[in-house]
């Protein structure tokens, strides 16, 4: 097998440098079954007459990226079964019924790669699409803005799919090919392409562990990021290369005999120059290219762990060490698992050399990450840097927790808060959840479904039982036991308890509690206004027609703000009851007495020079104090009282003007409160809930409403209380606060 780097001249030609071989590391994925014997031969047949005259929206023909895709695979370690799946993928767009036809030819495994895949790169297709749209928009978007938004978009989509690893592994491995066909034939690649390979796909091959993929991915995309940095690097690496080849090569004699000779057995390897890692050191330590150690590299290759051990020990007795360079990653491995010792020492002529020790086991897992652990189950329950590899679900879940730690590491690309404030956890069947830092079990119960927060009760964290308020950590499994009848619990809402701390789930439970409390309040509303029109003898009144008639949208809203005593039964009653129609001027009643019982006669109208004689107020204008009165002397009716811009009074005056009479408001005494009932007329633009915003008005004043009449015509609704008042300069003030209610165009007294 060959690991594959970058020609420094840049002419798109790969280097070809043996290691030792490996095992198929992903065959693990997809056991052998019967459809699979032949799969790779059979399914570039069965695609062949789709893909060969098809060209994909980079360009390149689409049964050429297949081959090389599968060619890749088969270099890192691919099984044959991955390798028949790159095929597949790009053949369902051309099938009418694709998961039954590649179903039915090569087993439902099959299928569901290729049919998840494919999803996938649509999405990844539209997402381009839409980035190019707004690239393309009058409004410019920041640079960095947009590169954190496309790598956020693209990681969500990886981890959505990310359920097989190798739908992940295709999409690492196609994006390689299509870097190299831009290099190969010197196209000019699209600078989002190039900026998602180097922020995405590059970090998720590290993660993984998979560096082959990794450093390659590095070069090309740099390479077409920054054109004259990668041909000036390159050019430095060119200078001394013969010179550079001749003492390397004694080096690695040197070291496979002396090693020897102290017993240690050592395979001694150069290793690929890296033109991205060689300027990211230069640029973030404010090195020259001289000073950059790895120009010249080795790598030992040893049988365990002992070895590497004695191994480095005489590499620094034999040469002189740079003390600040030395990483022991096997005592500590990084988060993806790789383990290796790193070691700088200077040679006799004081030139830097980096020297990595590490055990074959080692070496392979640095070279196919965590796909590694896949075949490696020899290594026992707790896997290689304590990832198990038990079981395929185990293998899936380890997989997924570095997909997790590998959104981490993004975290740190980006500027502060991009990705700091979430956490992803796993489902029981390993599907991906995300969560504000710091959520609980609830949070969780309440993010996978709404029921499911509210009968939640329990939960297990990597199958251990925990309170439901313990925070949750990046990678962990959760589980949570339900009751099949309840509701959350107040205490949830308490922020000092610690049980929720997502927006949504808090809003869920408040919902509930508001929702139960509401229920209750529409309850005692509806019992209310049940028990009125018992009394008024209005059973069959309709309950959804009644609450339209007073301005609510539906009888549960009347219902609710009744329960809530912001709505007086009162006026329901005016409605209920229609009022007496306006009499003529000779068919006056007597007035009644004022409801406080105050005597007319000395609480309300005086007749000048005329004791005792009888007077009522005349219904056509309604007079109140402190109006301008005047009398009229009726046939066998007493003195009927107008106001004196009265219309009816200014016809009866030219007809019988030796009839009126003065007559002028009595002192009523001041323990009495005498009320006056006055016709109010309001005009407006219909609209739900005017005539209870009028009413409240009115009650608001403590102005009583005793009659209401409505109209409504083409949108203009004109509406006419009759309200009890003890002064008109009293209603004016409230017929200004009614006039500035929306849609009210007048009101005044009629």
């Amino acid at each position: 097998m060959k690991t594959l780097s970058v020609d420094p001249e840049g002419s798109g030609r790969y280097l070809d440098q043996p290691v030792a071989p490996v095992p198929e590391l992903i065959s693990a994925t997809a056991q052998t079954l019967p459809e699979q014997v032949n799969a790779l031969a059979r399914a570039r047949a069965f695609a062949e007459p789709l893909l060969s005259g098809e060209t994909l929206d980079t360009g390149e023909n689409t049964l050429s990226h297949a081959d090389a895709v599968a060619a890749i695979l088969k270099t890192i370690g691919g099984s044959e079964a991955m390798q028949a799946a790159s095929y597949l993928v790009y053949a369902c767009d051309h099938l009418n019924k694709p998961q039954e036809v590649i179903a039915k030819a090569f087993g439902e495994n099959f299928a569901a790669l290729a049919m998840e895949t494919t999803k996938l790169v649509r999405v990844q297709r539209q997402a381009r699409i839409t980035q190019a749209a707004n690239a393309r928009a009058a409004t410019p978007v920041p640079m960095a803005q947009t590169a954190a938004a496309q790598t956020e978009s693209v990681r969500k989509m990886l981890l959505a799919f990310s359920r097989d690893l190798r739908v992940v592994m295709l999409r690492l491995v196609s994006r390689l090919q299509t870097l190299r066909h831009f290099a190969a034939t010197k196209l000019p690649l699209p600078p989002g392409l190039a900026l998602e390979s180097q922020q995405v796909f590059a970090p998720l091959a590290n993660r993984l562990g998979i560096w082959q993929v990794k450093w390659e991915m590095e070069d090309l995309s740099f390479r077409f990021l920054e054109p004259d940095t990668y041909k000036q690097v390159a050019g430095l690496l060119d200078e001394k290369r013969s010179e550079r080849e001749l003492s390397m090569a004694y080096l690695r004699t040197r070291l496979e005999s002396e090693l020897q000779a102290q017993g240690v057995q050592a395979t001694v390897q150069g290793r690929p120059k890296h033109i991205y890692s060689i300027v990211k050191k230069m640029r973030g330590k404010a090195l020259g290219f001289g000073q950059v150690y790895d120009i010249r590299a080795l790598r030992l290759i040893v049988p365990d762990v002992p070895a590497c051990y004695a191994a480095l020990a005489w590499v620094h007795s034999a040469f002189s060490p740079i003390t600040d360079e030395f990483d022991d990653y096997i005592a500590k491995p990084k988060a993806n698992g790789y383990q290796s010792l790193h070691t700088v020492v200077r040679d006799q002529s004081g030139l830097p050399i980096e020297i990595q020790i590490r055990t074959q086991a080692m070496h392979d897992h640095a070279e196919h990450g965590v796909a590694a652990h896949w075949a490696y189950k020899e290594a026992g329950t707790k896997g290689y840097a304590g990832v198990s590899a038990s079981g395929e679900y185990d293998a899936k879940i380890a997989v997924l927790r570095q997909l997790l730690a590998w959104e981490r590491d993004l975290s740190g690309d980006q500027a502060p808060g991009v990705f700091e404030d979430r956490i992803y956890v796993l489902t029981p069947d390993a599907a991906i959840v995300e969560l504000p830092q710091g959520a609980t079990a609830v949070d969780f119960a309440y993010s996978v479904h709404t029921t499911l927060g509210h009968r939640c009760r329990g939960a297990r964290v990597d199958g251990v039982m925990v309170p439901l308020n313990t925070p949750l950590k990046n990678g962990q499994t959760v589980e949570v036991t339900v009751v099949k009848e309840g509701g959350p619990s107040r205490d949830w809402l308490i922020a000092e308890q610690g049980y929720l701390v997502s927006p949504r789930a808090r809003s869920k439970v408040r919902a509930w509690f508001n929702a139960l409390a509401l229920g209750e309040t529409v309850a005692k509303g509806r019992e209310s206004v049940e028990k009125l029109l018992q009394r008024e003898g209005k059973t069959s009144v309709k309950l959804e027609d009644l609450a339209s008639q007073l301005g609510f949208n539906s009888a549960d809203a009347l219902f609710e703000v009744v329960g809530k005593d912001e709505f007086s039964l009162r006026n329901i009653e005016i409605l209920l009851r229609p009022p007496e129609p306006v009499q003529t001027d000779e068919e006056i009643p007597t007035l009644k007495k004022p409801r406080s019982g105050t005597n007319p006669a000395k609480g309300g109208v005086l007749v000048v020079g005329v004791d005792s004689l009888m007077t009522q107020l005349a219904q056509c204008c309604k007079p109140a104090p402190p109006d301008a009165i005047c009398g009229f002397v009726t046939r066998g009716k007493g003195v009927s009282v107008h106001r004196t811009d009265c219309s009816n009074l200014g016809e009866m005056v030219r007809k019988n003007g030796e009839r009126v009479i003065d007559v002028e408001w009595g002192q009523a005494p001041s323990a009495t409160h005498a009320v006056y009932p006055v016709d109010v007329i309001v005009e407006a633009s219909d609209r739900l809930g005017l005539l209870k915003d009028v009413i409240e008005v009115f009650s608001k004043d403590r102005m009583n409403v005793i009659g209401m009449q409505t109209q409504t015509v083409k949108g203009k609704a004109t509406m006419t209380f009759t309200v009890e008042v003890s002064d008109s300069g009293r209603l004016l003030k409230v017929l200004g606060l009614v006039t500035e209610l929306p849609g009210v165009q007048s009101a005044r007294r009629r």
